[in-house]
């Protein structure tokens, strides 16, 4: 199916890219410039902390919705998995992965 589909999309897809279909769409306005822009590393390394700590932060809301439930090993496997995110969150504060200057 999925070859399928990509074949199909490449015989029924429009071909003309000249023109106005090769503009960039910035809300309507012209475009100025080009669009190849370098962005400096620590906008990737935080934007990649915050979602690795994000996520992490998902992992321990089932565990604390069902906190009474699990017994005395799952508080200590959370602990251990906070203690995991704690080393993680001081190794990218020593690296410098949360400074934004």
């Amino acid at each position: 199916m999925p070859v399928l589909a990509l074949v199909a999309n490449k015989l029924l897809s429009p071909t003309s890219r000249r023109g106005e279909r090769e503009l960039t769409y910035e809300s309507g306005m012209e475009p100025i410039g080009g669009a190849w822009i370098q962005f400096n590393i620590r906008y990737y390394m935080f934007a990649l902390v915050f979602v690795i700590f994000d996520v992490e932060t998902v992992f321990l809301y089932p565990w604390a919705v069902a906190f009474h439930r699990l017994g005395l090993l799952a508080f200590i496997e959370a602990l251990i998995f906070i203690a995991i995110l704690v080393l993680a969150l001081a190794y990218a504060w020593r690296k410098g992965a949360l400074e934004w200057s």
